[in-house]
């Protein structure tokens, strides 16, 4: 029995479509009966549970014996909301699993913090996070580690992910696709990235093949871009001309405040803040996955051209985008 946390969200669904794919027993935390609004797939248990609170997640873990940990806080309104999505939830969810055969921890590139530009991040390297959203991905990794499941746990730290269903790097496909693409500075800041099915390969490799207790893998497709290459990438997939600006680092400084703001007002967290743009002007976020493909038998297939062809084919039929 599998039980997956995240499973409505971008990288949840899609792990959720293999794993009922391969015919597995398979079973979904959800907060109520109104978290999701689509309907299980045949043959997928639903529990109710609150991993903020720990309710219900015993009777969730029960006879479970790989869990794929993907529920998180990617965008918050406070650091507090990141660690109760990333650290204090982690916790409770380890504090139940002590009986499970395979723990897949998702993390994150910014756990471990930006490349220096000179070479790609090896698992080797002492994390250094530079946003509150990374500083609280790192608090969930250590949650594992201090836990009694870390003999049986995976650490998975992907890239930039992107593919159908994603909303975050759509927002700046969507801009792409009206002939505009917003950088900050002229630096080419390369970044590492993964398709979203690559990902998912990563996810069932970790919980299938022997791994050391607690190891960690980057996941990311072995060719790093910048994002000037990404936009023309989608612009010509697209016949689309790109108009590329250049916005000094200040100004987008103050463009984040404002996005807070507009979240304290609102109480709706958005995908621009600070935090965000700090992690923009690092000089990059580059990693080597090299030790996935040798432990795990995880190469990342999809590179960037395919990878947006098939992520842009679903956003038009999905009606997000038209071209």
């Amino acid at each position: 029995m599998i039980l997956v946390t995240g499973a409505t969200g971008f990288i949840g669904s899609h792990l959720v479509e293999r794993l009922v794919g391969q015919g597995r027993a398979l079973r979904c935390l959800v907060r109520s009966a109104g978290a999701t609004s689509r309907p299980a797939p045949s043959g997928v248990e639903l529990a109710y549970g609150d991993l903020a609170s720990g309710e219900g997640l015993a009777d969730a873990l029960r006879d479970v014996d790989v869990v794929f940990h993907l529920a998180g806080a990617t965008k918050a309104r406070t650091v507090a909301d990141y660690d109760r999505g990333n650290v204090q939830a982690t916790a409770n969810l380890l504090s139940a699993a002590g009986h499970v055969r395979r723990f897949v921890h998702v993390s994150s590139l910014a756990a471990a913090g930006p490349s220096d530009g000179r070479r790609p991040l090896s698992e080797d390297d002492g994390p250094h996070p530079v946003s509150h959203y990374g500083r609280s991905k790192l608090a969930g990794e250590d949650a594992v580690r201090r836990s009694a499941v870390l003999p049986r746990s995976v650490i998975l730290r992907p890239a930039v992910v992107y593919g159908p269903r994603d909303r975050d790097v759509y927002q700046m496909i969507r801009l792409i696709a009206r002939g505009w693409m917003l950088q900050i500075g002229a630096a080419a800041r390369p970044f590492s990235l993964v398709y979203v099915g690559d990902l998912v390969d990563a996810l069932v490799a970790a919980a299938d093949r022997p791994a050391s207790g607690g190891a960690v893998y980057y996941v990311a497709h072995s060719a790093a871009v910048s994002w000037d290459e990404f936009g023309r990438t989608a612009a010509r997939l697209m016949s689309r001309p790109l108009h590329a600006i250049a916005i000094p680092g200040k100004v987008a400084y103050a463009i984040g405040l404002c996005a807070e703001w507009w979240t304290r007002f609102s109480g709706q967290p958005g995908i621009l803040s600070r935090d965000k743009v700090a992690e923009a002007c690092c000089a990059g976020w580059v990693c080597d996955s090299s030790r996935a493909c040798r432990e795990l038998a995880f190469c990342a297939a999809t590179g960037l051209e395919e990878g947006l062809r098939r992520t842009l084919e679903w956003y038009k039929e999905a009606g997000w985008l038209k071209f």
